[in-house]
């Protein structure tokens, strides 16, 4: 399945359904993002079984704000609705491969059980 765009009301009930979703922001006037996107488009037609979203930041200002987007292109992965990865820049496809390749392989049992950890400490301080 290639890249899909996605609008604000979506946005939530795609990256809670579970699986993995990549997130690409982006506007039509930023140079990196015209470089970028037929990079992530190519890479998303190799992974079927992943979800590739577009969110257009300036027709999707809202999901763009409360997301905190400061700088695009920025990309973010999600697994099981847990934000792995969120990083503003370009990135080459053999990164792109990398990074697609990273969060399948993550054992997100021991994930979660690390954020459980982690909010416990903060807990108890």
């Amino acid at each position: 399945m290639a890249s899909i765009d996605v609008k604000s009301s979506e946005f939530d009930a795609l990256i809670t359904e579970g699986g993995i979703v990549f997130v690409d922001f982006w506007a039509e006037w930023c140079g990196p993002c015209k470089m970028f996107g037929p990079i992530y488009e190519k890479v998303s037609e190799q992974y079927p079984e992943i979800t590739f979203a577009k969110i257009d930041t300036e027709a999707e200002r809202e999901i763009a704000a409360a997301a905190g987007i400061t700088s695009i292109p920025t990309l973010m992965a999600f697994r099981d609705g847990i934000l792995l990865y969120r990083e503003a820049g370009a990135l080459p496809e053999q990164s792109l491969q990398k990074l697609v390749a990273q969060v399948t392989s993550l054992d997100m049992d021991e994930i979660r059980a690390e954020i459980a950890k982690e909010a416990s400490e903060v807990s108890n301080s």
